[in-house]
């Protein structure tokens, strides 16, 4: 135990950023059990800890702990709870949960038997808490941490400090929002590099190490995250990477399950549980129609990487158009239903068409559809329907 709590007060000494995410004020840390979930390197764990050093004057009465410490090969997290609860614990944050085995039954056991002691736990973007822990997800708050948007890389950088902006905002009032903004900063240039790497908080620490790094957590996501998540075997792990070297070196990659299925030589229905397990990992975005459900087995219309740090790091020639509908994609995605649509780039919430290109984009794919705009990268300001690109990124 002595070993867990030097390590929780050596990491709150650590430095990390003063601001912090746009999720925060949205939790109530009131909650009893938080289960905070999120992609692997968005900041899950920065998040408890500045919470911990704002919240607790005596910081003993909390205590941060990672599931996979060694001292858990023969200690459970009952004996935790009981020891942090009979030294005068009131909070518990216990980090990547699901790399602790039945870590359901244990923190629904610490729930009933500890009515006085508050959890926080963080886990893989997989986890399933309605599956995972039964009734007690109707008494427990879910919430998903995503990777830095725009808005907030240009926060951390100092550049800027804009409030967020609505999808209605944007379609109504672009012209002078953008006019406004550009007006304090250059964005265009620091958008370039935001697509780079600006999606994972820890660029700042890693500097032209960032697309190494990057490649090191996706590694760790196919051989420990999932795994720990979904009981798989080794083959389909190694299929998993020969399917991301296949769409690293394709960009565009033209979907073709049956040709894929030739390639890995796999069935089409194993093809798309591999889709399944990447994009519930938050590596790939799969887009449907919105006709079509997304099930897992169901053949999706496009496959995107989740967001373009992940393009650009597995592939370093990537296509610029599918660039940027990845980063389109990936900002809509935030509060609101994305498709595939029949005519245009991408439908958000059945009704609203967008296509996407670069700054000579015109509006000839999408004449007369109501509702619809053309997302134009390369330009500060836009002009009736025509809306810069780098603006999405202002919506969280």
């Amino acid at each position: 135990m002595k070993r867990l709590i030097e390590n929780y007060i050596r990491l709150l000494g650590e430095p990390r950023p003063s601001s912090f995410r746009y999720l925060y004020e949205s939790i109530n840390w009131k909650n009893r059990l938080i289960v905070l979930k999120g992609a692997r390197g968005v900041g899950k764990t920065t998040m408890l800890l500045q919470h911990i050093t704002r919240t607790f004057e005596d910081t003993s009465k909390a205590l941060y702990v990672a599931a996979d410490h060694i001292w858990f090969a023969n200690h459970t997290l009952i004996d935790l709870a009981e020891y942090h609860y009979t030294h005068g614990g009131t909070h518990l944050f216990i980090d990547e949960i699901h790399k602790y085995q039945n870590w359901q039954q244990e923190i629904k056991n610490i729930y009933d038997s500890f009515p006085r002691l508050n959890l926080v736990v963080t886990g893989s973007s997989m986890l399933r808490i309605e599956h995972a822990l039964g009734d007690l997800s109707r008494r427990c708050k879910e919430y998903t941490l995503r990777g830095l948007s725009f808005r907030e890389y240009l926060k951390l950088e100092g550049v800027a400090d804009w409030p967020v902006l609505s999808l209605e905002d944007i379609l109504q009032h672009h012209p002078q929002l953008a006019s406004k903004m550009t007006g304090q900063a250059k964005v265009l240039g620091h958008f370039e590099n935001y697509l780079r790497h600006g999606y994972y908080p820890f660029y700042i620490e890693e500097g032209n190490g960032f697309d190494e790094r990057l490649q090191r957590v996706i590694n760790t996501v196919l051989t420990e995250d999932i795994p720990a998540v979904v009981s798989v075997e080794y083959e389909t792990i190694y299929k998993l990477r020969q399917l991301l070297a296949i769409f690293s070196e394709q960009s565009p990659y033209t979907l073709n399950v049956s040709a894929l299925a030739r390639t890995l030589e796999t069935s089409t229905s194993q093809v798309m549980k591999l889709f399944d397990l990447l994009n519930q990992a938050a590596i790939i975005r799969r887009l449907f129609s919105k006709e079509r459900s997304m099930k897992m087995l169901q053949k999706p219309e496009k496959i995107l990487f989740d967001n373009t740090n992940i393009m650009y790091a597995l592939s370093p020639q990537a296509d610029q158009g599918t660039m940027r509908e990845t980063y389109f994609a990936d900002m809509m995605s935030f509060g609101h239903s994305i498709s595939m649509p029949q005519k245009g780039d991408l439908l958000v919430d059945k009704h609203i068409l967008f296509e996407v290109g670069g700054r000579t984009k015109g509006y000839k794919q999408i004449a007369n559809i109501p509702e619809s705009y053309v997302v134009a990268d390369g330009i500060d300001i836009g002009f009736e329907n025509k809306i810069p690109l780098w603006l999405f990124g202002m919506m969280y």
